[in-house]
């Protein structure tokens, strides 16, 4: 399916600010994705209101706005410049909310702007916590025993019947923002009501705490044809209840044996086929140790910080290809930029290891927790 001809004048949102969990990895995505985007020849425009990022540099996008990335300042742009499209999925979790705001305020259909890469309907799927259970109960993909509720109470309530320590995950948030692990009912209450205040639909995630099962991570990528393929697996080196942000992460993975990888890599790829992503998305699994026994922790169905990781680790430009995607292309009619005689739909192999670490400042934050938890601390990676 060649490059879809009504597609002529893009919005690409930035992830705006640098924050804990959300550093230079967008920028990197979002900047690789505007030069795809211009090498098709369609008209760019940027909104981001961080000025020290590359993506915001005059010769990335055709229209440049260093705005605040709120409802008002990104209608008003949309106002003067009427794109026809609006790509998300390259601004973090920051430019996928806003997106998902734009959407329920109708604002893009008040405009005739359409959603590129992924519907609304798959973000909700993948975001909203009851609608990603729901999405994965349905393709028989198993999931952490969880409730996701509305009031601390309903927290409480469903604590006590599955006993503690559990992990609270609040709903659109990036970085674990207002989550953590809950060893009483006291520490359940705080957590709970600042997740409910910082979630974006007021609601949490209350899950059993299986805290000590092996991390793992596949980025995978879909095209609107269906075709699916796997970029990199990742595993963390520190166990789930540490935030992947704050693990030092190995690729590919090392020590799952054959069995357990063809398990982990058939679900992703089941799992993006289900939600109907097109584009990259990153899917989080825990794994028993002693066992086959897995658990789907959460999908972000969008470029995320593990994209960057993938990218650099196997030489796949994830974030080029998903904008390539977004205009219609399939993944055999886009060449590979490294081989030149390849297309993008064959998977990289790794026949070595790349490792990321962390980057805690705590030289800078002194009086800051050390404790690691399901809340991301690190301000970047190596």
């Amino acid at each position: 399916m060649p490059k879809n001809p009504s597609i002529q004048k893009v919005l690409v949102l930035g992830s705006g600010p640098i924050v804990i969990g959300q550093a230079a990895e967008f920028d990197y995505a979002g900047t690789q994705a505007c030069r795809a985007l211009r090498e098709e020849g369609v008209e760019v425009v940027l909104v981001n209101s961080n000025p020290a990022t590359i993506m915001t540099d005059k010769d990335i996008a055709d229209h440049v706005y260093i705005e605040p990335l709120n409802l008002a300042s990104v209608e008003q742009v949309i106002e003067k410049e009427r794109p026809d499209s609006i790509l998300p999925t390259l601004g973090g979790q920051t430019g996928l909310n806003l997106a998902m705001n734009l959407h329920e305020q109708g604002i893009l259909e008040r405009y005739g702007v359409r959603l590129l890469g992924t519907s609304p309907e798959s973000i909700r799927k993948a975001e909203d916590r009851q609608g990603f259970k729901d999405a994965m109960e349905a393709i028989g993909q198993p999931c952490v025993v969880s409730d996701v509720v509305e009031s601390v109470q309903g927290a409480v309530d469903f604590a006590a019947s599955i006993g503690y320590p559990v992990i609270v995950r609040p709903a659109y948030t990036l970085g674990g923002t207002g989550g953590g692990i809950a060893y009483d009912e006291p520490s359940l209450r705080e957590i709970a009501g600042r997740g409910i205040q910082l979630s974006r639909v007021g609601q949490v995630l209350i899950e059993r705490c299986i805290a000590g099962w092996k991390e793992i991570e596949f980025e995978v990528m879909r095209d609107s044809a269906g075709n699916v393929i796997q970029i990199c697996s990742m595993e963390n080196i520190d166990p789930v209840g540490v935030h992947t942000g704050d693990s030092i992460v190995v690729a590919p993975t090392q020590t799952l044996a054959n069995r357990e990888y063809q398990m982990l890599r058939t679900a992703a790829l089941d799992i993006i086929s289900a939600l109907e992503i097109e584009g990259g998305c990153n899917c989080q699994f825990a794994l028993n140790p002693d066992s086959y026994e897995y658990a789907v922790i959460e999908v972000n169905p969008r470029v995320s910080r593990s994209s960057a990781l993938a990218s650099k680790a196997t030489g796949y430009p994830i974030a080029k290809v998903a904008a390539k995607i977004a205009l219609g292309y399939t993944l055999d009619e886009i060449p590979n930029a490294v081989t030149g005689k390849t297309t993008a739909c064959f998977e990289p192999t790794l026949d070595y290891c790349v490792l990321k670490l962390p980057r805690l400042p705590f030289d800078k934050f002194t009086t800051a927790s050390r404790t690691l938890g399901t809340q991301m601390k690190a301000t970047g990676e190596v």
